[in-house]
């Protein structure tokens, strides 16, 4: 769809912004897109950009191209409407099956939110082990939490298929770069962005909440013992010794659905030796781009029609972040990054500390090049 005047014809004037054509149309075009074009003009000038250019990208729906002038190449950034991309026909098939998944996310979270564990009940039937009526009592409180815990965790493999078969999308060689793969594939890279939303707010809520391994703990000790006893344990049927292995590894770490993407994302790169290691990358890196821009200027802040898009755009900035962090050879934090980190540290900071003290954690925590040699100074003095 390509620019339209304010009686809805379409503008097809070829002049470069500045002429004198290129002004009087310029009057009629809706505010939103003046303001692109009015940032086009702080940068460069050495290449015009005239209103045919701008048209030459049909499906880009609310995806606007913006060139802006940063130390990294004039790397070019783009505003991603989050709130209302829909998918293209070529998009549809991979959107589809990602849409199945991400339509449980919010019950999700809502599960686990309202997570409260069995802890008196474990309480009671520890100081009493005698009392065969608190045992039953605390096992029956136990059995359908530890059902929860475990849908959580088939969520998290249901979720790690979903990144494989984006990425997949947004990675391939159907386009030369991930610029274009975000500009023509705007509702897969949005829903890249819901992944990596529900991901951080899933491990925020779960390093709140103790009550998760001490209840898995405490199932796991006494599904033991009535094994060596011969006792019959409902229950077990749900969560069978193998299965139990592999979610208590899960929960064991601090964030396990961050640690689940980014194995998934690593295992993707090694599973794909055809495909550049850059093609991925690079998505990330693009995708930081995107956050990092629409959160520090105001007249692309000022598009979102909600707060809870602000609270959107930081989780998904710091989870690609953290995601190249594992994939990329020399990490986030080194000079050659294709991320501007000091800039991202920047916009987090600029928020209210209550609300973002839990993603600089992440950035803190769960990266695996922040404390390597090579990183900057500021940036390690950033995060401190």
């Amino acid at each position: 769809m390509g620019l339209r005047g304010a009686d809805g014809a379409a503008i097809t004037s070829a002049e470069p912004l500045g002429s004198g054509a290129a002004k009087q149309s310029w009057s009629e075009v809706p505010r939103m897109q003046q303001s692109i074009d009015t940032c086009s003009f702080h940068c460069s000038t050495r290449s015009p950009i005239s209103l045919l250019s701008l048209n030459r990208y049909p499906n880009m729906g609310n995806l606007l191209k913006v060139l802006t002038c940063t130390d990294l190449e004039q790397e070019p950034n783009f505003f991603l409407d989050f709130e209302n991309a829909q998918p293209t026909e070529a998009e549809r098939e991979v959107w589809e099956q990602v849409d199945v998944v991400l339509k449980d996310a919010k019950g999700i979270l809502d599960e686990l939110q309202a997570y409260k564990g069995a802890g008196q009940e474990i309480r009671d039937a520890i100081q009493n082990p005698n009392d065969e009526a608190l045992q039953e009592q605390a096992w029956a409180a136990v059995v359908p939490l530890v059902g929860k815990l475990k849908k959580f965790y088939e969520f998290s493999q249901r979720l790690e298929a979903a990144l494989h078969s984006l990425l997949g999308a947004l990675t391939n060689e159907t386009y030369s770069d991930p610029t274009q793969h975000l500009e023509r594939e705007q509702a897969l890279a949005k829903q890249f962005a819901e992944i990596l939303h529900f991901t951080l707010r899933f491990d925020e809520l779960k390093m709140t909440n103790p009550a998760i391994q001490n209840d898995f703990s405490y199932y796991r000790r006494t599904l033991s013992r009535m094994r060596i006893n011969n006792v019959p344990a409902e229950g077990e049927n749900e969560v069978n010794n193998e299965l139990a292995n592999r979610i208590s590894l899960f929960y064991a770490d601090a964030t396990p659905m961050l640690k689940t993407l980014s194995d998934g994302t690593t295992k993707f790169v090694s599973e794909n030796k055809t495909l550049p290691i850059e093609n991925t990358t690079d998505c990330l890196s693009t995708m930081a781009s995107v956050c990092k821009v629409m959160l520090e200027t105001p007249e692309y802040r000022s598009r979102f029609t909600s707060e809870e898009t602000v609270s959107f755009c930081l989780r998904v900035m710091v989870g690609v972040i953290i995601l190249y962090d594992y994939v990329h050879p020399v990490g986030a934090f080194a000079k050659s990054s294709k991320i501007d980190m000091k800039g991202c540290i920047k916009v987090l900071k600029d928020q209210p500390q209550n609300s973002v003290e839990g993603l600089l954690n992440a950035l803190r925590y769960t990266t695996k090049h922040l404390n390597d040699e090579s990183t900057n100074k500021t940036i390690k003095s950033m995060l401190q």
